[in-house]
């Protein structure tokens, strides 16, 4: 009953837009290991309204993170991604508070400073060879991704340049990065159900999106093997210098 309804909420041309933004940016994710929230958040806003958009760009990574979940945590760098991952969940729904306490124009300024931040990080040089973060730049990682998420849905930002600015390989980098969003995820929804902010229309749209964001995040991760680490690292910087003009274009 409640799929029947939650079809009729929407025209087959918003679902069908709303799978094609779903599958682009699962594609990016399945490559890079981050971006889905970053791409799709705004592409979303255009469909539904923006704090609906934050909330369905929540439930999506929900439903995705537990593909290949057991292989994710396994190559991941638990000693960083556990600790980063926790302080975000912590402090999720801090950024929702700060959210509902925001004027919507400077929300859309901290979002689009966000993004170009996270850019430019990624373009300083590297730490040097076996570099260990300290335990306050984990910390701060995670709380500055927490934030994000319940702010923005986008805990990304902070945590890309953690580890694109290390001598990681990419492989460990994107589980890094796709556990810590898995979690994320779990912490946002709860935070979400928590403000009952979570309507039935939206956890309908998200299951019916699942199909293609499923289809778009298994592409992306076959093509993910097959992508040279330098490419790759390139390809992560670009999909952050397109969110950041995305952010600025939105902002102005």
């Amino acid at each position: 009953m409640m799929i029947a309804a939650g079809l009729n909420e929407f025209s087959p041309l918003t679902v069908a837009a709303a799978a094609a933004m779903t599958f682009g940016a699962a594609y990016v994710r399945g490559l890079t290991g981050f971006g889905m929230a970053i791409i799709l958040v705004p592409l979303l806003g255009l469909l539904v309204p923006p704090e609906e958009a934050v909330v369905l760009g929540i439930l999506l990574q929900l439903l995705i993170g537990p593909v290949g979940l057991r292989h994710t945590v396994a190559t991941a760098d638990k000693a960083s991604a556990i600790p980063i991952g926790v302080t975000a969940m912590a402090l999720t729904p801090l950024g929702m508070w700060v959210l509902a306490q925001t004027p919507t124009d400077v929300a859309r300024l901290l979002i689009t400073a966000s993004a170009v931040a996270a850019f430019v990080a990624v373009l300083l040089p590297k730490k040097a060879a076996g570099h260990a973060p300290s335990r306050w730049a984990v910390l701060g990682t995670g709380a500055a991704s927490g934030i994000l998420t319940g702010f923005a849905a986008m805990p990304g930002p902070p945590v890309v340049p953690f580890y694109l600015r290390r001598n990681v390989d990419p492989v460990v980098a994107r589980a890094s990065m796709l556990t810590i969003f898995f979690l994320t995820a779990i912490s946002g929804t709860l935070a979400a159900l928590w403000l009952g902010i979570v309507t039935p229309r939206l956890f309908v749209l998200a299951l019916m999106l699942f199909v293609p964001m499923w289809l778009g995040n298994k592409l992306g991760a076959r093509h993910f093997g097959r992508v040279a680490p330098p490419v790759w690292q390139a390809m992560v910087a670009v999909v952050l210098g397109v969110a950041a003009v995305s952010a600025v274009v939105r902002a102005l």
